[in-house]
């Protein structure tokens, strides 16, 4: 886990990133800071401890709260602990990487983050961060991860990483239930480079991460074809279900740059992506 929050926190330091919060003047419980008193201030705004320590008047002015909550679904199933090489990151260290980096770089915004199975509401801080970075160091034994979405708060937003290659109807129940709430949303694939080029010849066994399928051939080249058919059928009807939600999708490959990728989520979460 330390050495989780580390990288992350280096990954988030490198884009220096500032503004997606709600961080301004208005209503609110929070100091956010004092400003030279002006003409139409009620006499009740001005800070008199304050403005007793200069020669003008000062108006203490609290934060604005109106922070998003933002829920993230990191797949931790076996599918996502493959990696075609020994020196390349799998899809889950590349999932939990960004949705750590991403947590972070909300709440320097101001907004309030959970994780799918951390049994806590969305909210900020050191704390929050390290239950975030502790759940994200577990694996699961399940071939497919599923997506759970109760919890997630009316016109909340949330971000689903996975490789979407398990059932598409559960992924299809949690969008279409979180888009019914009002809850702005982003798909993230995050595929290994084998599984979008099937470099596959000759007899070949394919085994799934968790054991539970096995398919034996001696002509594996004789499937790339169908097989790509597959997949950028599944790639369409992840963008279609985002679509019709009005969410967005993107599919990132896990030997491309980290950077890239950080900086499509959140800009996708301030509406800035395409």
């Amino acid at each position: 886990m330390p050495a989780l929050l580390a990288k992350a926190d280096e990954l988030a330091r490198t884009l220096m990133m500032g503004g997606h919060g709600r961080r301004r003047a208005g209503n609110g419980s929070e100091f956010w800071q004092y400003r030279p008193a002006q003409a139409g201030d009620p006499a009740r705004s001005i800070d008199w401890r304050r403005s007793g320590q200069s020669d003008g008047f000062f108006v203490r002015e609290q934060e604005w709260q109106a922070a998003q909550s933002v829920h993230f679904w990191c797949d931790q199933s076996a599918s996502m602990q493959f990696s075609s090489l020994k020196d390349q990151v799998s899809k889950m260290d590349r999932a939990a990487l960004l949705t750590l980096a991403l947590s972070i770089l909300l709440m320097n915004g101001g907004e309030r983050v959970a994780l799918d199975g951390m049994g806590r509401p969305p909210g900020n801080g050191a704390q929050q961060l390290r239950r975030i970075a502790q759940v994200l160091c577990d694996t699961q034994s399940d071939e497919f991860g599923v997506a759970d979405g109760a919890d997630y708060l009316p016109q909340s937003r949330a971000v689903l990483m996975s490789d979407f290659l398990g059932p598409m109807e559960a992924i299809e129940r949690v969008v279409g239930a979180a888009a019914d709430r009002g809850i702005f949303g982003v798909l993230f694939q995050i595929l290994d480079p084998v599984e979008e080029t099937f470099p596959f010849q000759g007899r070949t066994v394919f085994t799934s991460m968790g054991g539970g399928l096995s398919h034996e051939t001696l002509r594996a080249g004789d499937l790339k074809a169908r097989y790509l058919d597959r997949l950028a059928e599944r790639k369409d009807e992840l963008q279609n279900l985002a679509r019709q939600a009005g969410w967005r999708y993107e599919c990132h490959h896990t030997d491309t740059p980290v950077q890239v990728a950080l900086v499509w989520l959140f800009q996708a979460l301030d509406g800035g992506a395409n």
